[in-house]
């Protein structure tokens, strides 16, 4: 197996590479090792298409016509159809690029030429009709096209390369919570005080699932570790006190539960330069990551400004048929914030006028993803909600906009993928996740049950 998750054939292999491969990763044609790959004429012209501004896809799409170009600069006609090496680096060339364009005055016609996808599949049928000792594959993370590949014997397969985990429910939820007392695991401790903080050097008799920096231990009583250094068995662990974690407070916001205490604690630690927070619909992320932006934009005066953003499915394409300025534009988008800035000022004498008088006051700007990109914010709050719609090269393009002084807050739900070609295992969120576990100032928290009401919670779990 090599690594991405397929089986070395023994025959000479032939990967073709459908449009949305190479939207979601613009670089994946560098990723099939010695083997060859074939871009077909009509993935060309649908990148040709998508790749003006007017889509929320244009960037990945002009970044894959360039590395395409790059690679094929100065080829012959004939080479460009026969296959041009792809060069990595000092190590030589390794596997072949090409174009596959049509070779029969009449194509075989598997399938009704109306469609893209069935152009596609017809074209590999003619080339595996041509060359019977060729191993033909098509990549593309459409499950149906995969299906109708299949149907006329064309091998196919997703594209699985920056997909780190096969099982979300491995991914780490931040913390760990262990039945009984953690102390009961330890075989060795020292403990120190410094500046007013506890910390704890243990040695573990009974070895805790894998561990890693800025994760959190939770015992059933009531003890609170933040792991602040791993050596195999041995921990660093900073104790946290249960009573202050719950007392803290934000815009007038205070945890619920000790998970929300968790998130509440990484948004306003300085040190913590990304937060990644995901659970459930209603279990408080976006309300807790607002309440802390607007706490340290407006009191402690840490950051100069909030932008928020979300990923919404065809938001690029919509939002220039909207009238207003930008911020205008992305408001019915944002509605989760103003509906959380009013669930803060709930109490207030006139919630309506509070919202109004903080939106007013607080440098609080919604911005398109679109917007996002090529731009460095400096000290500045940066809140992506919805990132499940992310693709992990987006979700590297926008984490990269961090400037100086500035914090970036992940918000998202992995079973509510509106993304037609993501899936939990290969979402951003699920990969930002994987990369970030070993981050020393990055910190994870999966938020658990649901605040929102007696019905959300019941939805939830019963629709």
């Amino acid at each position: 197996m090599d690594d991405t998750g397929r089986s070395k054939p023994t025959a000479p292999t032939l990967y073709a590479l459908d449009t949305n491969v190479l939207i979601h990763d613009p670089n994946a044609l560098l990723n099939f090792e010695e083997h060859h790959v074939a871009i077909p004429m009509t993935v060309l012209e649908e990148l040709d298409k998508l790749k003006t501004g007017k889509h929320g896809v244009a960037a990945e799409c002009r970044q894959a016509i360039r590395l395409i170009d790059q690679i094929l600069a100065g080829a012959a006609p004939e080479e460009v159809e026969r296959g041009v090496p792809i060069q990595r680096g000092k190590s030589g060339p390794c596997g072949k690029l090409s174009i596959l364009m049509s070779k029969s005055a009449t194509p075989v016609t598997w399938l009704p030429e109306d469609l893209n996808d069935n152009r596609i599949i017809n074209q590999l049928v003619e080339l595996n009709t041509r060359n019977p000792g060729l191993s033909v594959v098509l990549v593309t993370k459409d499950i149906n096209m995969r299906l109708k590949a299949r149907a006329c014997g064309i091998e196919s397969e997703d594209y699985h390369t920056d997909q780190l985990v096969d099982d979300v429910s491995l991914l780490s939820k931040g913390y760990h919570e262990l039945p009984g007392s953690f102390w009961d695991r330890v075989s060795k401790v020292e403990t120190r005080q410094d500046h007013g903080r506890t910390w704890h050097r243990v040695q573990l008799a009974d070895a805790l699932p894998a561990v890693h920096i800025n994760e959190f231990i939770l015992d059933e009583q009531g003890f609170v570790g933040w792991i602040k250094a791993v050596k195999g068995d041995d921990l660093v662990i900073l104790d946290m006190h249960q009573e202050p974690l719950m007392h803290q407070e934000a815009w007038g916001l205070k945890p619920r539960d000790i998970h929300q205490a968790l998130a509440l604690f990484a948004l306003l630690d300085p040190d913590i330069h990304l937060v990644n927070l995901s659970g459930a619909a209603g279990s408080g992320k976006t309300i807790l990551a607002l309440a802390a932006a607007i706490e340290q934009t407006m009191v402690s005066k840490r950051y100069r400004r909030i932008i928020a953003t979300r990923s919404v499915q065809n938001l690029d394409q919509e939002i220039g048929f909207l009238p207003g300025t930008e911020a205008e534009k992305m408001e019915p988008w944002l509605g989760a914030i103003t509906d959380n800035l009013e669930a803060l000022h709930m109490d207030d004498e006139s919630t309506h006028g509070s919202v109004d008088y903080i939106l007013q006051r607080v440098p609080l700007q919604f911005k398109s993803l679109n917007y996002i990109r090529g731009r460095s914010f400096q000290q500045s709050l940066i809140l992506i909600d919805e990132c499940q719609n992310l693709t992990p090269h987006q979700m590297k393009t926008i984490i990269t906009r961090a400037g100086a002084g500035s914090k970036v807050v992940c918000l998202g739900n992995l079973a509510q993928i509106d993304t037609p070609y993501l899936s939990a295992p290969s979402s951003g969120l699920t990969y930002l996740t994987e990369r970030f576990k070993d981050f020393p100032h990055g910190v994870h928290v999966t938020l658990q049950g649901v605040p929102r009401s007696i019905l959300a919670e019941y939805a939830e779990t019963h629709l």
